[in-house]
């Protein structure tokens, strides 16, 4: 997992390529011909030193597997049997292919990223500075303030490393960084955006999102769990996920984008699955306006299933309850601002807010914590659900490590608690 996976915005749902058949009859180790899933069967077969040849020699087919990929599963089946020599010549040759597809380690694809962006950084600087056209030279400087932002949200914090686990330079730029350790965390939260959150403009301010959760979330399992022997607390990973072309004022009135959202971000979780079959996280997926719309699109189709959901500003979908999602136990959480104009348009389909949905209603209002006693901002309006030091990042917090049932409703009590009722509060987990 998880990643992003650069796919055209009228990219049909993946299918996967046979990915162990052999080469057509009568091709060499250069035939354009190969199929894409024969093109990954192939790499197996090479030396290290003819690598660099083919790779060349076969881009389009290389880059053939981001827009229609294999599953993941068999990515990381041909990836295993490759030695490190070849692996690491791979990440050299092709780092947009290793750095965007499922299947490959997430260390690995953090590497290929992060040489992929320098390079283009590179690349584009070279080409504006011999560039003439004013047109084509706003493009490039676009993409350079775009490139540079995403360097600046990798940037880590208090140590906490940071990984980017997708990156597509295109115009509709697409990224994933990843807070922690994907490969190892108990806890996996992923962030899913709505409108007008592009790469360009928000990937820093998204990746500080992911950050407070992680932040939340590691105090939460502090204060829960205590002194433990000298055992260190579960690994939490935050992704700060933007993996589709998120929409403006004049197309989000059509599902397009959120059915682009909604591959793209199949795609991802199918992928982190799968590298984790043999340790499964707790998977959550946060979804905000219309990316809760891409989300339920995903968790419709019941190709991979989450352990919660938690929908924000939600316009809604065509699922009519809890019941027709994946998702673990029916273990959704809605949150609605009172002056929030979407909630209750049910633009694109039902409304998660409703009684008959079977969610659970969580408090974004602002309050007083029952278990801290810390005061809470509210979230008013549309935009203010990942606000740090709100009552909905406070729940956020919570249901991703677990521990939904200390969710403060949009019921819960306000006043300040006892001692005596936060340590039953905090027995009950």
């Amino acid at each position: 997992m998880t990643g992003v996976t650069a796919v055209p915005a009228d990219a049909a749902p993946a299918t996967a390529y046979s990915v162990v058949g052999d080469a057509p009859a009568g091709s060499s180790n250069g035939s354009a011909a190969l199929a894409g899933g024969t093109v990954l069967e192939s790499l197996t077969r090479l030396s290290a030193s003819e690598l660099p040849a083919f790779v060349d020699s076969h881009r389009p087919d290389l880059d053939r597997l981001l827009s229609n990929p294999p599953q993941a599963g068999d990515v990381s089946g041909v990836w295993r049997l490759l030695d490190p020599v070849k692996q690491s010549a791979l990440v050299k040759t092709a780092p947009h292919v290793i750095g965007n597809l499922e299947g490959i380690p997430y260390s690995v694809r953090g590497k290929a990223n992060a040489l992929d962006l320098r390079l283009t950084i590179a690349d584009t600087t070279k080409r504006l500075t011999t560039e003439h056209g004013k047109a084509v030279r706003i493009e490039l400087q676009r993409q350079l303030s775009t490139l540079a932002n995403v360097k600046k949200a990798l940037a880590s914090k208090d140590g906490v490393k940071r990984t980017l686990v997708a990156l597509d330079t295109s115009a509709d730029a697409r990224a994933s960084i990843v807070i922690g350790d994907l490969a190892t965390a108990h806890y996996v939260s992923v962030l899913v955006p709505g409108m007008y959150m592009s790469v360009g403009e928000q990937v820093v301010d998204w990746a500080k999102t992911a950050q407070n959760l992680y932040d939340q979330q590691t105090d939460w399992l502090r204060r829960v769990l205590g002194p433990r022997g000298g055992h260190s607390i579960p690994g939490v990973a935050t992704v700060a996920w933007i993996g589709y072309q998120t929409p403006v004022l004049m197309n989000i009135g059509g599902l397009a984008l959120a059915t682009q959202g909604a591959n793209s971000l199949e795609r991802t979780l199918e992928g982190l699955q799968a590298m984790r079959q043999g340790d499964p996280p707790y998977l959550s997926v946060f979804a905000h306006s219309y990316g809760s719309t891409a989300a339920l699109l995903a968790l419709q189709r019941h190709t991979v299933t989450v352990d919660a959901l938690a929908l924000m500003g939600s316009p809604g979908s065509d699922a009519q309850s809890v019941r027709a999602l994946s998702v673990r136990g029916g273990n959704v959480f809605v949150g609605q601002a009172s002056l929030d104009p979407i909630v209750h348009s049910a633009f694109f389909g039902s409304d998660p807010g409703s009684p008959s949905y079977g969610a659970q209603r969580m408090g974004v209002d602002g309050g007083v914590d029952p278990l801290t006693a810390a005061k809470l901002s509210g979230s008013s309006g549309h935009n203010e659900y990942f606000t740090a030091g709100t009552e909905c990042m406070r729940n956020l917090a919570l249901i991703g490590i677990d521990l939904g049932r200390l969710v403060m409703s949009d019921t819960t009590p306000t006043a300040p608690p006892t001692v005596q009722n936060a340590a039953r509060w905090v027995d009950r987990s």
